[in-house]
């Protein structure tokens, strides 16, 4: 039924704007954006929407390039042939619509972080039942007592945390309750402006489809987070094993938290800047170049960051503490000892360790091999820029993961690191989505080298 309605009403809204955006679109662009070239007075009124959405994003930049990345990606557009944009309700629903996309993707950017540190606290499993919509915290201490007595029954407080005092509870409890909460604020604040903005008809079908599947998917999210706290709070199979959520359900769960993240940020990118930044064909084919080795990049760094989740979920940075040799050893002898094979890449603490820090190196090498393989390539400013950026972030992620094992995972390191992850991902989608393919209008009205002032 919900999914009949949310249809209806984007069709409604494409409508709408098909019939309104002519008018609309005129009057507001009457007066001539102080930022851009007088070769805009000949584009659309559509085009100079989402030129102006992206506009109002990046006007405190004070570097020229920066603010040229826009009015590159527009000022040569004479019609809206191939360029299909997310919101054409005019640049004030553009620009709302931006705002909420790009803020609720800092929000799930720190619900990772809150994860994180949640985790390293050894506070994931202090509560230990779960409902949709959430509870009260404990306001009494009868209250305080119950909830108490309730984790004193876990395999946790009986072979980690016995003897731990009340206060030493509520510090963790706290911590699981907060990460909760905020993932469930985290909803309502994606909820609200989406229903608002469905109304008002400012989401087209595409973007509305999308954006319902983003929102489906982190719903869920709720869901899985309680299969893999479930998972901790039953007994361990060995009596010497510490109790710990399952390295696969924790996957599952930091995996699609990275998935909505990197969703967000692309559809937030998609509607702010409809076209990539290019002023001419040269800067076109160079940017194509650097896309074909961007995107296996790209995989790679999701694969370390997924490598990442387990060595969380097997604990194992805290084995072999030392670099660039794990321990006496390069290779350690028990890298293949559980069987069947594929077990050891996913629950051998040894080879799960190897693996993590193979794909961290390869990740480097391959981010250095981009930079080094485009620096002679004739690029738009923005995407050196961000290729240089990339590199230094995966050269301070390399350090950061160093730094973290051979302290033996201190929480601000080990959050710092979980951080950087997202981070190093958050540049390569940013770089991939700057060097997509242009509209087939833009590229007919390029020419073949930058024009010099």
């Amino acid at each position: 039924m919900f999914g009949r309605q949310l249809v209806s009403i984007l069709r409604r809204s494409k409508l709408q704007n098909c019939l309104s955006n002519g008018s609309s679109s005129s009057r507001v662009f009457n007066q001539r954006p102080r930022f851009f070239s007088s070769e805009l007075s000949g584009s659309s009124g559509a085009q100079k929407n989402a030129l102006y959405g992206f506009r109002s994003l990046i006007k405190d930049f004070h570097k020229p390039w920066l603010r040229n990345m826009s009015t590159a990606a527009f000022t040569t557009m004479k019609n809206k042939e191939g360029l299909k944009l997310l919101v054409t309700a005019g640049p004030r629903a553009q620009k709302m619509v931006g705002i909420w996309l790009f803020g609720s993707a800092a929000w799930v950017f720190s619900m990772v972080v809150l994860g994180g540190l949640t985790r390293l606290t050894r506070s994931g499993l202090s509560m230990t039942d779960w409902k949709f919509t959430g509870t009260l915290p404990p306001l009494s201490d009868e209250e305080w007592l119950a909830e108490f007595e309730k984790y004193k029954q876990s395999p946790e407080y009986k072979r980690i945390n016995k003897g731990m005092s009340i206060e030493d509870f509520k510090f963790i409890y706290w911590m699981e309750y907060a990460h909760r909460m905020w993932g469930r604020a985290l909803g309502i604040m994606f909820a609200l402006p989406f229903s608002y903005f469905l109304r008002k008809g400012y989401i087209t079908l595409r973007l509305g489809l999308r954006l319902s599947a983003l929102f489906s998917l982190g719903a869920s999210q709720g869901l899985i987070g309680w299969w893999m706290v479930k998972s901790g709070l039953e007994e361990p199979k060995s009596e010497y094993a510490q109790p710990r959520v399952s390295p696969y359900r924790l996957t599952a769960h930091l995996t699609s938290a990275f998935v909505i993240y990197c969703g967000l940020l692309w559809t937030a990118l998609s509607v702010v800047m409809p076209e990539p930044p290019a002023e001419s064909l040269a800067w076109v084919h160079g940017a194509a170049k650097v896309k074909r080795l961007a995107l296996p990049i790209s995989i790679l760094v999701g694969i370390t960051a997924v490598s990442g989740a387990f060595v969380a979920g097997n604990d194992a940075g805290r084995a072999y503490n030392t670099f660039p040799m794990m321990g006496d050893n390069w290779i350690p002898d028990d890298v293949f000892s559980m069987e069947p094979f594929i077990r050891n890449f996913f629950e051998n603490t040894s080879t799960v360790q190897l693996d993590h820090r193979i794909l961290a190196i390869a990740t480097l090498m391959s981010i250095g091999g981009l930079w080094w393989s485009t620096r002679k390539l004739d690029l738009h400013p923005a995407v050196r820029f961000l290729i240089g950026n990339t590199i230094g972030m995966a050269a301070l992620q390399v350090t950061l993961g160093i730094s973290t094992l051979i302290s033996y995972v201190p929480v601000s390191l080990g959050t710092a690191h979980q951080a950087g992850a997202l981070t190093l991902l958050s540049l390569m989608v940013l770089l991939n989505h700057t060097t997509r393919r242009p509209s087939m209008s833009l590229l007919k009205s390029l020419p073949p080298v930058t024009r010099t002032p």
